[in-house]
């Protein structure tokens, strides 16, 4: 785990869903374990949580969903990327040629987000107004970008592109200054109210049938505003929105 001062261990541990023993058994074990880093992450198996794998096949899973629906993917809500890079490698692997699936990150990267009044009754809104949710890893997922195009089949056309700033601004934005673009896969996990309104009333045009809506947080009290955003925008009457068994969280509905 990255070192982080005391404000963004709230980001992780509540991202990771790891107990304090585990956790730290773990950090023993990697920093003991034998070989170099880059041996260690060809092993991965052997030091990744459970949960990080469980989320990893369910985008698998998801990625598959979409494989022949025209479009890019947009994620809302990065946090360090692990998501976001994922949908690149999954590109990469199922369809080397599409250079025209992009893969497109919108987050904060370090600002300050402002919760609504549609936020305020989920019991983890203080995370943002005590502004603890502030991680800024944009200049990292960068660098990780520039190492994955050095082992991906046509690494010189772009396939991620990071877009910081508000959501609710930066998401028209990006699509005034590309007209042409269409989502196959909108993953929302950027928490709030606004910018998920924004995001469902500005990508949903540019969605083809089949295409695909991931929710992080439909449904959870902690944060209720992706919920009120989609029952304000799209109706949950209109979604046939389904779950996996083996996560807790993340729901998706197929477009038709």
């Amino acid at each position: 785990m990255p070192k982080t001062d005391n404000n963004n261990q709230d980001i992780y541990d509540a991202a990771a869903y790891l107990s304090e023993d585990y956790r730290e058994a773990l950090e023993e074990y990697y920093s003991n374990s034998v070989g170099s880093n880059v041996w260690k992450l060809q092993n991965f198996s052997k030091y990744v949580p459970r949960q990080a794998l469980t989320r990893f096949i369910i985008r698998h899973e998801i990625f598959k969903m979409v494989l022949n629906v025209q479009g890019s993917v947009a994620e809302l809500g990065v946090l360090d990327g692990g998501s976001l890079l994922s949908w690149a490698h999954l590109s990469s692997i199922f369809e080397p040629l599409n250079y025209q699936r992009k893969v497109i990150g919108f987050d904060m990267f370090g600002e300050h987000p402002t919760t609504s009044e549609k936020d305020k009754t989920g019991k983890s809104s203080h995370i943002y107004d005590n502004k603890r949710f502030t991680l800024d890893a944009y200049q990292d997922i960068k660098n990780s970008v520039c190492v994955l195009d050095k082992n991906r089949p046509m690494g010189e056309i772009e396939k991620v592109i990071l877009v910081k700033g508000d959501a609710s601004k930066s998401v028209p934005e990006y699509i005034e200054k590309h007209p042409e673009t269409l989502i196959s896969l909108l993953y929302l996990d950027i928490n709030l109210y606004e910018p998920t309104r924004v995001a469902l009333e500005q990508f949903i045009p540019r969605m083809p049938k089949g295409a695909i809506i991931v929710f992080d947080e439909l449904n959870d009290r902690g944060f209720p505003g992706e919920t009120i955003a989609v029952i304000e925008t799209i109706g949950i009457r209109n979604l046939r929105i389904q779950r996996f068994p083996y996560d807790t969280k993340i729901s998706y509905a197929i477009l038709d």
